[in-house]
């Protein structure tokens, strides 16, 4: 760990450290929701030492704690983790060595520890931002949520913190950056239309789901420009619909 600190730039470093300030004042909030709600201590201290995904395990706790059950808890969970798979792709250089160092490294993969990766101009420094970021992250998350969880059996109601806006507040912070994209922006606002119109009729944790029905709003990409810039030849193209 000594050798791969050296590696990094200081600003690299220190970016580094404020991130995982910022997630452990989330996972303090998520540790104290969690105990705070009825959940026994070992179950967010577990959860986040196995599944560890901050997102996920908001969702997750969010929907069981709102009455919903076990099954739309974890499809809840898995959907949120499902674009962790691309960012896979992404730094997939970095995990090299045996099948146990690779398991581990896979597990450490967060939103963090790969923006911090793309950032590296060379594969040594790319290396050494991931795993410098993905152990000291997976230290801190864990700590934090479990000073949470012990805080959160002694404040017993943690509304008067206003911790329970950590909740939304994490999620929207997720999916906020994904929408200045217009057919990202038309699937987030159908599927919020249909979780809303579906939440008093059916079952707790059941309207998270039903909102994947906005993915069939998404609409189709754009298709790429004809050779040439000529735009006539893609009917699809706005700028088309101007000439014609």
């Amino acid at each position: 760990m000594r050798s791969l600190l050296r590696t990094l730039e200081r600003a690299t470093l220190r970016d580094i450290a404020l991130v995982c300030l910022a997630d452990a004042l989330v996972g303090i909030s998520f540790g104290a929701i969690s105990v705070s709600g009825g959940l026994p201590l070992w179950v967010p201290v577990a959860m986040s030492v196995l599944v560890y995904a901050g997102g996920a395990q908001f969702a997750a706790v969010g929907i069981v704690l709102s009455g919903g059950g076990a099954l739309a808890a974890v499809v809840t969970g898995l959907v949120l983790n499902a674009r962790l798979l691309p960012f896979g792709f992404t730094v997939a250089d970095v995990l090299d060595g045996p099948r146990w160092r690779r398991l581990l490294g896979a597990h450490l993969l967060t939103d963090e520890s790969v923006a911090f990766t793309l950032l590296q101009p060379d594969p040594r420094r790319r290396r050494a931002a991931y795993w410098v970021c993905g152990f000291v992250l997976f230290v801190v998350w864990n700590a934090s949520v479990a000073v949470g969880a012990a805080a959160g059996g002694l404040i017993g109601d943690t509304d008067v913190l206003g911790l329970d806006a950590a909740f939304p507040a994490v999620l929207l912070a997720l999916v906020l950056p994904s929408l200045t994209d217009r057919r990202t922006r038309t699937a987030a606002l159908t599927g919020a239309v249909v979780a809303v119109a579906a939440t008093p009729f059916v079952p707790a944790g059941l309207p998270v789901l039903l909102a994947l029905a906005g993915l069939l709003f998404a609409g189709r990409p754009a298709a790429p420009a004809a050779p040439g810039g000529d735009t006539t030849a893609d009917p699809s193209c706005p700028l088309a619909e101007e000439v014609h």
